[in-house]
Formats: C-alpha cells, structure tokens, sequence
C-alpha cells in the first residue's frame, strides 16, 4: 500500500509539473523532458506514467475537470430551491464563480483548459473530451437554472455558458484584461437580468 501511495503521489506531481509548464509557457513548454526537469524525476519516471506529452495535456485537463467538479458539489442545486431575487443571484453566482479564473488556483486551471481547447481545433484526439465537458458544463447551469424557475433554462444555460467563456478570455489573455471586481460586475448584472424577480 506505501508503495501505491507514493505512485499516486508522484504522478500527481508530475501533472502540477505540467500545469505550471502550460501556465508559464503555453503548450510549447509541455515536453516530457521540461515536465521531468520542473517535476525533479528523470525522463523514464515521467515516461512510466505518461506516453507522451499529449497523455500528460489530457491528464492536466482531466485534472481541471475534477477540481472543478468537486468545487460544484459544495453548490447543491437543491440549496437553490426556492431562491428570489438578491439571494438567488448571489447563491447561482458563487456556483458560477467556481469555474471562473477569479485566484491563482483558479487561474492557472482555466489557462490549462483554455489550452487544451485550442489545441482541439487542429488535433481531433482531444475533441472528445473538450465536448464532454462543455456537455457537462450546460448540464450542470441547466439543472440550476432550472432549480431556480428561470424561463427557458436550456438556452438561458447557452447564454451564460458563452459569458463564461467570454469572461474567461478576457480574464486570462491580454485580449481583456479585465479585474476580478469587472468579471464579478458582468457577471452579477447578467445573473439579475434572467433570473425571476424577488417574490412579493
């Protein structure tokens, strides 16, 4: 069992290896060699978990995925039930929050995601799992919109998901430079302007 423990360990340090790599070089910094370097293993240690540096992107991306699954689970749709006004906006905005690059930690997944989605365009092996997860992300802002009686919730759902997107960019790539306190501004004037009003 140590000796599982400790694999388990190190091939998580290689993935965090690879994301401060994507963060601080983009994609062209993802070889196995520069993740073995910024990891301390040797190439063959790196090798032992890892094909190649497209296994290591996907098991990054993977990565982003479950931090950002976890964070939702603390956001029960069901703590939503019932919501108006103010407090339903704050409650779908702290869910919404979860996926945004609004700290460090938050940052560096969206900047390893924003990768990962622009190497799809050209590569169809990570198709697949970019689609998933943009399945999973208008599933889960359906279910809440839902919860939250908002007409339409689907494309409501399609909607906030682009802003999100949107936000993301613009938080991330000198394309906007916005401030958190700017991205939390839009966001909670958008929220307020779909969700029912307060009821009397």
């Amino acid at each position: 069992m140590p000796a599982r423990i400790d694999a388990e360990k190190r091939r998580r340090d290689v993935v965090e290896a690879a994301f401060r790599l994507v963060v601080s070089e983009g994609l062209t910094g993802l070889s196995l060699r520069k993740v073995a370097a910024e990891s301390g293993l040797n190439i063959g240690s790196v090798r032992h978990y890892f094909d190649d540096h497209r296994d290591l992107l996907v098991a990054a991306v993977t990565e982003v995925g479950d931090r950002m699954g976890d964070r939702l689970t603390r956001h029960s749709t069901g703590t939503l039930r019932g919501l108006t006004g103010t407090p339903a906006v704050d409650a779908l905005q702290a869910l919404v929050e979860e996926l945004l690059p609004i700290d460090d930690e938050r940052r560096a997944e969206s900047i390893v995601l924003l990768e990962f989605i622009v190497a799809a365009r050209v590569n169809p092996i990570f198709r697949p799992a970019t689609e998933q997860m943009a399945v999973d992300l208008h599933d889960v802002i359906t279910d809440a919109l839902r919860v939250l009686e908002v007409p339409e919730p689907g494309e409501q759902a399609r909607r906030l998901t682009a802003i999100i997107g949107g936000l993301t960019i613009d938080m991330v790539t000198p394309h906007g430079s916005i401030s958190v306190e700017s991205l939390r501004k839009t966001l909670r004037a958008h929220l307020f302007s779909i969700l029912p009003p307060a009821r009397s």
